[in-house]
């Protein structure tokens, strides 16, 4: 009987699992148009040698074009050698996914927005001088984050850190009911939860300003089909981000990968739970889903109010609609807020050139002088964070790296290994925690500065993504992010030489250095 199972049952199942699933069917649609249009040019090809010839020399063009961009070499590489290799497939696949950056329409409206908000993202002189008395090279990566991501650093905030999204979502749950004016919610995976849609229900009923922006691809499989349309018949203003649609496009690579929540322009959370069962610990996927998160209470929460905003403006195409003069947290909040430290929410946005993310990370790491702690779900980084990191480890300082124990994706994961030798051989230990997936994205540095929130530490969140993160100097935050993660070396297993030279499957080895050819494209 077991037997029977174990041949019959279970494969069954499996195939039926796939057959009723949502994602099958688009990646089955995408696969049919990519087939039919490479047939259709090796067709046309084959009928003139001077079809051939206008492929191949409009491949070298692209090649010239694509090394001539400011863009990351990594990226450059993978796009020279599949068109040079494959030009037909090559330049195809580049025409249809080559920019790493959404389409001109959206990131001209974006700029629009942003200009004609710029007088609420001033920020304050006064606190970028005392934090230049304070800690100079702390004011230097802040001015940064100010002049690319448009994002000033506030005082009068303070800084709740939860270590697992167990402890959070009942805060989350709390503030939540307590809001009176509104609820701004964006995240890029949302379950259709009884709990807490009955709470945003209620809430629109009494008069609060519930709005919902979810992305298309990230709730393809945990939300119905038009739930945007099920909301707003409860009262609750719903958009969906990029909608997702199985046409072979650049758009359809762009997600937005952020989580916010904002309650009033008073509490604001993010990190990396997302508004699902198994952040939270009440469905077992990947053993103890391990995650992260933070509260903020104050004048910060301005930053996520107004990200919240442009999105809204984006997504919507609307620009009539923002009107932050009504959200500053003062128009709420007249008294001034308590708080220690400085916050800097930031985001990061393909709409630009800049790759806020990654240079906020490699600010923090060139900067440190004792110590650099992070955790990261993935780790398929690029020429210039491997360097960081490795000089960093040379110099002296700690680089200590937690990875999942056990993977989400395994291939993933075995392209996250194949970095491991580097690091180690520069002196970067490397742990992987046990228990469970590791999906909390964080940095801390020196008992000084620290980063929470979306920002993995991969191609897809530094390049591709709408991602965000909260910048911290000076918080009690700080020193629990630097506690949890002296917790999480109980629960983890270091990754030794040993291990990493035990690895001698030339398949897997094979495997490992074709994706982190093309990681860069993925």
């Amino acid at each position: 009987m077991n037997l029977f199972i174990k041949l019959i049952i279970k494969p069954l199942r499996s195939l039926l699992k796939l057959l009723f699933n949502r994602i099958f069917y688009v990646a089955l649609a995408l696969v049919v148009q990519l087939a039919w249009l490479l047939i259709a040019l090796f067709r046309l090809m084959e009928y003139s040698r001077w079809v051939t010839i206008g492929m191949q020399a409009i491949g070298f063009l692209v090649v010239l074009w694509i090394v001539n961009k400011k863009i990351n070499p990594s990226y450059k590489l993978a796009w020279t050698m599949l068109i040079l290799i494959f030009p037909v497939f090559g330049v195809s696949l580049y025409l249809l996914f080559g920019k790493s950056r959404i389409g001109a329409v959206m990131e001209q409206h974006y700029q629009n927005l942003i200009d004609e908000t710029a007088e609420y993202l001033e920020g304050s002189e006064l606190t970028r001088k005392r934090l230049n008395e304070d800690d100079r090279s702390m004011r230097i990566q802040s001015d940064y984050i100010w002049q690319y991501s448009r994002y000033p650093v506030h005082e009068n905030t303070t800084a709740e850190y939860f270590q697992v999204g167990d402890d959070m979502f009942p805060v989350l749950v709390h503030e939540l009911e307590q809001a009176k004016h509104f609820i701004f919610i964006e995240y890029f995976i949302v379950n259709d939860g009884v709990m807490w849609q009955t709470i945003l229900e209620k809430k629109a009923k009494e008069g609060v300003d519930v709005r919902l922006i979810y992305d298309g691809f990230g709730c393809l499989t945990t939300l119905p089909y038009k739930y945007d349309q099920e909301m707003r018949r409860r009262g609750i203003k719903c958009e969906v981000f990029n909608r997702f649609r199985p046409i072979l496009n650049i758009i359809q690579n762009n997600r937005d990968h952020r989580k916010i929540c904002v309650i009033d322009g008073w509490t604001g959370f993010t990190g990396g739970i997302n508004l699902a069962d198994e952040y939270i610990n009440q469905r077992k996927r990947f053993g103890h889903w391990k995650d992260t998160a933070v509260m903020l209470k104050g004048e910060g929460v301005w930053n996520m109010t107004a990200m919240f905003l442009y999105m809204w403006g984006i997504v919507t195409r609307t620009d009539t609609s923002l009107d932050f003069g009504n959200y500053v947290p003062h128009r709420w909040h007249p008294n001034e807020f308590p708080g220690n430290g400085y916050v800097q929410p930031f985001c990061d946005s393909p709409l630009d050139d800049e790759i806020v993310g990654e240079n906020v990370y490699l600010n923090i790491i060139n900067r440190a002088k004792n110590y650099v702690y992070i955790c990261t779900p993935y780790l398929i980084i690029d020429n210039e964070m491997m360097t960081a990191l490795c000089l960093a480890a040379k110099s002296g300082v700690d680089v200590r790296i937690m990875t999942p124990g056990i993977p989400d994706k395994k291939m993933v994961f075995l392209l996250t290994q194949s970095y491991y030798k580097q690091l180690l051989e520069a002196g970067v230990k490397i742990y992987e925690y046990q228990p469970g997936f590791l999906h909390a994205k964080s940095f801390v540095c020196d008992d000084k500065v620290g980063v929470v929130g979306t920002i993995n530490l991969d191609y897809r969140s530094l390049y591709h993504h709408f991602e965000n993160g909260v910048w911290m100097h000076g918080c009690d935050a700080i020193r629990d992010i630097e506690a949890d993660f002296d917790k999480l070396l109980q629960d983890s297993e270091e990754v030794t030489d040993k291990y990493r030279d035990g690895r001698k499957n030339m398949a897997v080895r094979g495997w490992q250095c074709i994706m982190r050819l093309i990681a860069p494209l993925l």
